[in-house]
């Protein structure tokens, strides 16, 4: 038996994206912790950047004194005043510098957690329609261009509007015709970042799409590498990524010649700029409104201008770029900000294999004393036209351990994410407990837990790992919760115990050990209700009866809903619950069921037939 996952019948969901407004909003929010640091960074670097200022009329003093004749001690005082400056500006840019990175940096960590956070809290559904390439390529590569535009082009486009302002001032200064001169730049600059930026935006979210696609169909392949051998769909799948790739590259080759256009325009301006104050200033000295050495310093001042204007323009690419980025990753925490429908609160508490619950799905409370859960009129559709279960109603009693069995597709694993909490519903209501575990365990906590057949092991050692389910879990705790699961044995014959580090570049631990592991998780978790959601379904046929009694021992004393992927569950359980096409169409102890003619007898015929021998009881 499989589960239910929906599939879509056009393509992924994508993920939103944030509006401009939205994304400027949170990126306020971001800052507004931290203005203290930001204020007196830009306040460093004001200052950095005036003292650089006065290196042009330094040198314009020295052409006048060598135009004027004048001895060569009289260039002792502007050369010192050069080092001086020099100097004081070297440090004072290095350490304003340094105060907008440390900003950047913290902002840059506390989008990372907030995403990380919201993004484990989304509707699993929701992940399910997106797709897991849009968020893999949120998570890397556009986090990855918002690190690389806070640490490189957050600081040097602060010193270069800086230094933009403050040298216009300073041209002003020497003759407000200069500046008017240097003028005649700004508006090819500004037309050509007009330019830009009307395409930028557009074409790199297209982009990042593009590439999320990308990874979505490569992740489908190579997930699904057997199913594609055997039904001899290489070819299909192979033509499918090309064209998926041949878009993204094409996208990539329209941002180069987009750029490549942009520098050029950049140029244009800076030759008209130059040739604009250089005539202003032989006009002016013709007519001894100024000296040589102002001129000098007001050409100078201009053509020190096209290094700070070209780094602000061109880090239009970098800030368009990062932009779209941070769009695509508000949209994700905004996604997970959204209140839930008022109608048909589903179970919350939850957490898979003792993870902590999402604080965005609410939960009712019950007293211990009534049922541990009731379901009422439960329906949900992944889509118009697509539903999947059908006003299910289902009480589970406090200690009750009812098995849901039924075909493929009949909406089993939709149902028990909707009870665990980690789905909400259509329409309906589901009621679940308020926890009855023992304080050490932290009741109350977790009162709802899942386990899948999808588990994880965490990088770390193997105590690490366990005590995601209870940080406060003493090593005896921790060989307790295993001793149940009856994984005792084989972890402390691990090379250091308790202590192995499992997991990504660790031991590698098989899929039945694994699911021992998050089995040993819910034991440590101590929840009143389990679900298990086809949890026994990853080990081999010889691995099946020790994994199915880890679980029996691990539910002892709980209410429980296990999917059943054997049916030998389902003849341990209380009472089992048919669904046929997302409706209950029995409900009853196993041997009622097997011995009357309906659907579950046909699946206990049709199962057991196909057995060489009788099913352990």
């Amino acid at each position: 038996m499989t589960t239910d996952s929906p599939t879509p019948d056009t393509g992924p969901e994508l993920l939103p994206i944030a509006t401009t407004a939205r994304t400027r909003a949170a990126l306020r929010t971001l800052i507004r912790p931290d203005r203290g640091l930001a204020l007196t960074g830009i306040g460093i670097l004001v200052a950095a950047t005036a003292v650089g200022l006065l290196v042009q009329p330094l040198l314009g003093r020295i052409v006048d004194i060598v135009a004027d004749g004048r001895p060569a001690g009289d260039l002792t005082l502007p050369v010192v005043l050069l080092v001086a400056v020099a100097v004081v500006q070297g440090l004072t840019t290095t350490l304003g510098l340094t105060r907008i990175a440390r900003l950047g940096e913290t902002v840059l960590a506390r989008l990372r957690e907030r995403f990380v956070e919201r993004a484990l809290n989304l509707p699993a559904d929701r992940l399910e329609r997106a797709g897991a390439g849009d968020l893999t390529a949120r998570v890397t590569g556009d986090v990855a261009r918002v690190a690389e535009a806070v640490r490189s082009a957050l600081p040097e486009m602060a010193r270069s509007v800086l230094a933009i302002v403050l040298t216009l001032g300073a041209l002003a200064l020497l003759d407000v015709r200069f500046l008017l001169a240097a003028l005649l730049a700004v508006p090819v600059q500004l037309l050509t970042a007009r330019w830009y930026v009307r395409r930028a935006l557009t074409l790199y979210a297209d982009q990042r799409v593009a590439n999320g696609a990308q990874q979505q169909q490569l992740l489908e392949t190579i997930g699904g590498a057997v199913t594609v051998r055997g039904h001899r769909l290489e070819e299909q799948h192979t033509e499918r990524s090309a064209g998926r790739s041949r878009k993204a590259v094409d996208l990539t080759m329209r941002s180069v010649n987009l750029v490549l256009g942009f520098y050029g325009r950049l140029h244009i301006a800076e030759y008209i700029g130059l040739a604009a104050v250089l005539i202003a200033g032989f006009w002016l000295v013709r007519d001894g409104a100024v000296s040589i050495g102002t001129a000098t310093a007001a050409a100078l001042y201009f053509h020190s201008l096209f290094g700070p204007v070209n780094a602000a323009l061109v880090l239009l690419d970098d800030a368009q770029s990062a932009a779209a980025g941070l769009a695509r990753l508000v949209g994700v925490t905004d996604l997970a900000e959204q209140p839930e429908p008022a109608a048909g609160e589903p179970a919350a508490g939850k957490a898979e294999a003792g993870k902590a619950a999402p604080a965005s799905v609410p939960r009712q409370r019950i007293a211990s004393s009534e049922a541990a859960v009731t379901v009422h009129a439960v329906s949900h559709a992944y889509g118009p036209g697509r539903p999947v279960l059908h006003e299910v109603s289902l009480t589970l009693e406090p200690g009750e351990h009812v098995a849901l069995v039924g075909t493929s597709g009949a909406g089993k694993s939709t149902l028990a994410r909707i009870v665990a909490g980690v789905q909400q519903p259509t329409s309906g209501s589901v009621t679940a407990p308020a926890g009855t575990g023992s304080a050490a365990a932290g009741a109350g906590e977790h009162p709802v837990v899942l386990v899948t057949q999808e588990v994880h092991v965490f990088t770390g050692t193997l105590a690490e790992d366990l005590r995601l389910a209870r940080p406060d879990a003493s090593d005896a705790d921790l060989r307790t919760a295993l001793a149940t699961v009856h994984a005792l044995e084989w972890a402390e014959a691990l090379p250091e115990g308790l202590a192995t580090v499992v997991g990504e570049g660790g031991h590698r631990l098989d899929p039945a050990r694994a699911q021992q592991l998050a089995l040993a998780r819910l034991v440590l978790a101590d929840p009143a209700l389990a679900v298990l959601d086809e949890a026994t379904a990853e080990a081999g046929s010889a691995g099946a009866r020790v994994l199915e009694r880890s679980a029996e021992a691990a539910l002892a004393g709980r209410t429980a809903l296990v999917v059943a992927h054997r049916l030998t569950q389902a003849v341990a359980a209380d009472r089992v619950v048919v669904l046929e096409a997302g409706r209950v169409v029995e409900s009853g102890p196993h041997d009622e069921l097997r011995d009357a003619d309906g659907p579950y007898a046909a699946l206990w015929h049709a199962w057991s037939g196909s057995r060489t021998t009788a099913p352990h009881p």
